[in-house]
């Protein structure tokens, strides 16, 4: 299977976990000459707007607000220096199928996401949004979790 496009899926509080996805991107689309589209779930248009009230000089756009936020700043600034190309996605939706979804739209042949450590019970179900995107990904699915 040929892999030109990654999804790297970046939460506003991936913390560490953020860093290890966006290394382990970098590696595999460095290795296959793949692109990386860095892609932010807004849950409602209300945290587009929230986010949007917060920054200045910046049009209302899912993408353009996702731009701007941390943590997708900090994974473009890695991918950026590692020569490798990418884009940044926002979208708006349900984190689970705007990911699958936007999986679909963007042909992805990889995505990654992460999850949280969870309790012995826990560790049988990954989370409901990692779980859907695993389920529902028309391509194989890389789960990070934090350390």
């Amino acid at each position: 299977m040929t892999i030109e496009t990654i999804l790297l899926t970046v939460k506003r509080d991936d913390g560490d976990r953020l860093d290890y996805m966006t290394e382990e991107a970098i590696g595999l689309a460095a290795q296959v000459g793949a692109d990386v589209v860095v892609a932010h779930v807004f849950e409602s248009q209300s945290s587009v707007n929230e986010s949007l009230a917060r920054l200045e000089g910046v049009d209302g756009t899912p993408t353009d607000v996702a731009r701007r936020l941390g943590s997708v700043r900090r994974a473009t600034k890695a991918i950026e220096a590692a020569g490798v190309e990418f884009r940044v996605e926002g979208v708006v939706g349900d984190p689970g199928e705007a990911i699958a979804d936007l999986a679909t739209r963007v042909g992805a042949d990889r995505v990654f996401v992460g999850g949280r450590k969870r309790s012995p019970t826990g560790k049988a179900v990954f989370g409901s949004t990692a779980q859907q995107i695993l389920l529902s990904a028309p391509c194989p699915v890389t789960f990070v979790r934090e350390e």
